[in-house]
């Protein structure tokens, strides 16, 4: 490793980096042995001059993102066990070649050992995030390991880093197909479909993180009248619908959303006039729910992601969740989700501590919900749970 570019630590930096955990603030850089650019693969090295990891060098807060703890080459082979292991781990869960999914998350950054890289599967299109400089320059590459690991399973990668990288970087990055033609756009997910707009969606396309939760969600719906919030391409929805709900309203402040929820609906249950749709703003159609719903979603997009705007973040979740509170009816059902990675599990369930005092109502926990196994979380990386649900019954 003596020729890439050295990164020393200062003394007593080093403790996080020997418990695997995969980044290297800049504030424990003592400093750094010749010339390197941002995206660079560095050796890390303690100020003893003993080795500790190898990974990408990028400028701000966290300076090093970690690939290896080894001394080893990163090349094409590296990169191909990564995208192996990360395969593999899906087929044993059940995942990959499931004839009832075909929609899962195949890298999942730090949980994965890839930090800075997301990989989605859509019924054989992958949709490719970088978060990091390192990983744009190497997707090249980073293609080779996917065509080589899924095979004739895959049929298209689409490269959606156009929003997700530095913008100081100055790569100019343009989301499009960098190999490849998708055969279809409609996946499927524990039997039911829906479209994904990975080209104009949020994030890749669809929210792949709640696939358990809706499980979960539809095996209560029966017969209930379901209000879902931020409702997106209404995942949440046609789940209810399946369950047998007696009516779904969606409610998100984007028509584009609404009209994708419209299609997905359709997709699944042709003509079926349980379901309506509100492209409105969620705190003003929640005022004027009062007792007409038995189950709430509350699936708001992330309200905090920096530490400085937490506290803003939670006031803002304990208001939604005090006024769903208040509206529904006695003994319903509200589940409630924050996907801020700033906010973790101790304080969400505060905010609902907080918020059913504030709404005066008798609240019980049924469930407590996280993020699904194709979204792992390394046992040194706690910032990967990012994902918190409660499923709360309202007396």
């Amino acid at each position: 490793m003596s020729d890439l570019p050295v990164v020393i630590l200062k003394s007593g930096k080093d403790q996080s980096v020997r418990r695997f955990h995969p980044w290297v603030f800049s504030g424990a850089i003592k400093k750094i042995k010749g010339n390197v650019n941002e995206g660079d693969l560095v050796a890390v090295y303690d100020n003893k001059d003993e080795f500790l990891a190898i990974g990408h060098y990028q400028i701000g807060s966290i300076a090093v993102r970690i690939l290896t703890f080894k001394e080893e080459e990163i090349d094409a082979d590296f990169w191909k066990r990564k995208m192996e292991t990360a395969y593999m781990l899906r087929k044993e869960i059940g995942l990959a070649d499931s004839e009832l999914t075909n929609s899962y998350r195949l890298v999942g950054a730090e949980g994965d050992g890839m930090p800075g890289l997301i990989i989605d599967f859509y019924n054989g299109t992958a949709v490719v995030q970088m978060h990091s400089v390192g990983m744009y320059l190497i997707q090249e590459i980073l293609v080779e390991a996917l065509k080589e690991v899924l095979g004739d399973r895959l049929k298209a990668v689409y490269n959606k880093s156009e929003g997700s990288l530095p913008f100081k970087a100055n790569l100019n990055p343009v989301n499009d197909y960098v190999w490849g033609k998708p055969e279809s756009k409609i996946a499927l997910e524990n039997g039911l479909k829906f479209h994904v707009d990975w080209e104009k969606g949020q994030k890749t396309g669809f929210f792949i993180d709640q696939r358990e939760n809706r499980a979960l969600l539809e095996k209560y719906a029966k017969g209930k009248d379901v209000l879902n919030m931020f409702c997106y391409t209404g995942g949440f929805s046609f789940y209810a619908m399946r369950g047998g709900a007696g009516s779904v309203h969606s409610v998100d402040s984007s028509e584009r959303a609404i009209s994708i929820t419209d299609k997905n609906v359709e997709l699944n249950f042709p003509g079926d006039k349980r379901h309506s749709s509100f492209a409105m703003d969620a705190f003003k159609f929640l005022e004027n729910a009062k007792d007409k719903y038995d189950l709430i979603i509350l699936d708001p997009p992330a309200f905090a992601k920096h530490q400085n705007v937490v506290h803003n973040a939670l006031q803002g979740y304990k208001r939604l969740n005090a006024i769903a509170f208040e509206q529904i009816r006695p003994g319903g059902i509200v589940f409630t989700f924050s996907c801020s990675q700033v906010v973790n599990k101790d304080m969400f369930r505060k905010m609902a501590f907080s918020a059913a005092a504030r709404a005066g109502r008798q609240v019980r926990i049924l469930h407590q919900l996280t993020q699904p196994a194709d979204h792992p979380i390394s046992i040194y990386h706690p910032e990967g749970e990012y994902l918190k649900g409660l499923v709360l019954q309202v007396l």
